[in-house]
């Protein structure tokens, strides 16, 4: 079956933020010019998926604002002959039913807030995306997924190999190296300890999950931080299907941390010509 939709959680109150976020969604943060979440729903779009999911909380009415009509603004943009400008916000704007929202009540873990999909989702696979991973690459890493899902007709996660010291901010695979970008995993962990890590092969942010993961997730049971994690669920629906990690093509920021979301505007930054003319001079006099 075709994966259509793509769950996008940004519930989340986006503390390592603060106080940036104190009134803004994390996911509202802008990477030279573009929000996190832009990025992410952009790759999803161009990946072949028709309807974006969001599990939102309080507070993020600004990401339902990014995505919508501001007629003032148009009009403006419109009276000052701004027509780029004016094509660009337009184009945020989806076909009417492309975009769902939908409400995580309780901050109860990411596992928690793609089981309150569910019933938009309905049986059907379907991809995840989390904003706070950009990931620059020429091909969208969840179409590179998808192209997977549908030679192998599996669960698959995304992966990358990290230092062995960081694997307690990660969920872990339990699998061999990916040969061509692929290995079959034997097992999840959610952050171990580095001397209990199966691996050094982290999931990050992307995901193709079949339906039957709502049924585990039905169960709410709690692991790591007494939150409902969707990698305890996957490691439960192994014991009913295959399940695979794969090693993306790309460059990944971490833009949950601080550090990470500045690279990532620096390298995307020196990518616009305009930019680079002026920042390449600034950044080498800076390091000197």
């Amino acid at each position: 079956m075709q994966v259509r939709k793509a769950v996008f959680p940004v519930a989340g109150l986006g503390t390592r933020f603060l106080p940036a976020t104190k009134a803004m969604p994390k996911e509202m943060l802008t990477v030279v010019d573009k929000p996190l979440i832009q990025y992410a729903v952009e790759e999803a779009l161009s990946s072949g998926i028709t309807e974006i999911i969001f599990v939102t909380g309080r507070s993020k009415q600004a990401i339902e604002d990014h995505f919508d009509h501001f007629c003032e603004l148009e009009q403006t943009l419109m009276a000052r002959s701004k027509n780029a400008l004016l094509r660009e916000i337009n184009h945020l704007v989806p076909e009417s039913g492309t975009f769902i929202y939908t409400r995580q009540n309780e901050p109860l873990g990411l596992g928690h807030a793609i089981w309150c999909a569910r019933k938009i989702v309905g049986n059907e696979p379907f991809a995840v995306l989390l904003a706070d991973d950009l990931i620059k690459s020429e091909k969208p890493v969840i179409g590179q997924m998808i192209e997977q899902f549908n030679r192998l007709n599996a669960s698959i996660v995304c992966v990358e190999e990290v230092d062995r010291s960081a694997t307690a901010s990660y969920g872990i695979l339990d699998a061999d190296m990916p040969k061509d970008r692929l290995t079959k995993v034997r097992g999840l962990v959610e952050k171990p300890q580095p001397d209990q890590a199966p691996s050094n092969l982290a999931i990050i942010g992307r995901y193709v999950l079949t339906p039957e993961i709502f049924d585990i997730l039905e169960l709410k049971e709690t692991g790591a931080g007494g939150e409902i994690q969707i990698t305890d669920a996957m490691a439960r629906l192994l014991d009913q299907q295959a399940l695979y990690g794969y090693r993306y093509q790309g460059t990944r920021f971490d833009c949950g941390s601080k550090v990470g979301f500045q690279m990532a505007n620096i390298a995307f930054a020196l990518e616009r010509p305009d930019m680079r003319v002026r920042l390449l001079p600034f950044l080498q006099q800076l390091c000197k």
